[in-house]
């Protein structure tokens, strides 16, 4: 029995060992069992009170602490498996009670004093125990300024899309935005920068998952609506206007939907890997075709009729679509124009178009 029970604290001790080297240590796209079940256990009363908020802004309030508390939760989650693991590695070395065997841990791992007898198998794992305390600790310091930095990396230059496709962003508000000031020529260089931050996201996003939760500053941005709206634009950019260069947005597009598939390969999402052009897509002829004339009237022009361009759009769009409007689903994020529906009914926050104002003659 002592065997059977020492195996047990054994195999509680490298699991959660396991769960944060997983989680802090190893940057490959990898994730615990354990922490899942502690994020869940995070997210669901927090989510419970979102669902029940009638705006976004309220939304975004209520799960604006999601990320935070989970990195709290997980160390404590992991501090008190490891506690759990080693006193019942305690309890088969020395024959202790339970209570003893937690007092024992407790004081090596929590490196609160040495209370052990004697005996060289207590010395060596209040030893083990006392030194896992400070190096789960120290590594989950350590993880905080890179998870930040990914973030702060993110998030500049979702801010600065604000400015060319509004709040939230949308991705005929950049056409338009950008015909309205007689820019259109240059959308090369915002699509040049968005396959980098696709790259970015990808590798940072797999790496420490708990990142796709942190929410923007204000609740009408958000990372995956940002990188709906540039996929938007660069689709009806390739649908509308062939003869302009295609080069910068179709790798843009491929580099945004291969993020967003490589995201939900670690939330284990399944998706089709190679959609037919063909296939049908959740937003309507009707949506793009208004869209378009809203590009239109802003002074961007176009090549193909919307007739024409539909079924080349339609093309680029069936690679990202489920994956966009699942994961803005699922992070419950502001409902911008051409993102799905939420887990709650709540009518789609568009963008407003500036005005392009003059002062009069008189003045």
């Amino acid at each position: 029995m002592r065997v059977l029970i020492g195996i047990i604290g054994a195999l509680i001790v490298l699991g959660t060992f396991s769960s944060v080297l997983r989680t802090l240590v190893i940057a490959q796209p990898t994730r615990s069992s354990f922490t899942r079940v502690l994020h869940k256990m995070v997210q669901v009363p927090f989510q419970f009170l979102a669902d029940r908020c009638s705006t976004s802004e309220g939304k975004h309030r209520a799960l604006t602490p999601v990320a935070a508390v989970s990195i709290l939760f997980h160390l404590m989650g992991w501090l008190v498996a490891l506690w759990a693991g080693y006193a019942t590695l305690q309890a088969a070395v020395s024959g202790y009670g339970a209570l003893d065997a937690l007092r024992e841990t407790g004081v090596a791992l929590f490196t609160l004093g040495f209370a052990s007898g004697h005996r060289v198998g207590l010395t060596v794992l209040d030893f083990c125990a006392a030194a896992t305390g400070p190096i789960v600790i120290g590594l989950q310091v350590g993880y905080l300024p890179t998870l930040y930095g990914a973030y702060s990396r993110r998030e500049a230059e979702v801010t600065m899309l604000g400015a060319r496709a509004g709040s939230p962003p949308w991705g005929p508000e950049i056409l338009a935005r950008y015909g309205q000031v007689g820019l259109t020529g240059s959308m090369t260089e915002l699509f040049r920068s968005w396959e980098r931050w696709s790259a970015e996201v990808s590798e940072s996003h797999t790496s420490y998952v708990v990142l796709s939760r942190f929410r923007s500053p204000r609740h009408d941005r958000n990372w995956i609506v940002s990188l709906l709206a540039v996929m938007d634009a660069g689709s009806m950019q390739l649908a509308l206007n062939p003869g302009q260069p295609q080069a910068e947005a179709r790798l843009a597009l491929r580099a945004g939907f291969v993020c967003l598939r490589d995201i939900a390969d670690v939330w284990r999402i399944p998706y089709e890997s190679d959609p037919s052009p063909d296939t049908a897509i959740r937003l309507t002829y009707e949506d793009f075709a208004a869209a378009v004339a809203h590009a239109t009237a802003n002074g961007y022009s176009i090549e193909r009729t919307p007739e024409e361009a539909w079924p080349h759009f339609r093309g680029w769009r069936i690679n990202y679509e489920y994956l966009a409007y699942r994961f803005a689903y699922v992070l419950d994020v502001v409902p911008a124009p051409w993102s799905g529906p939420r887990r709650t009914l709540m009518e789609t926050v568009a963008p407003v178009t500036p005005v392009d104002r003059k002062p009069s003659a008189s003045r």
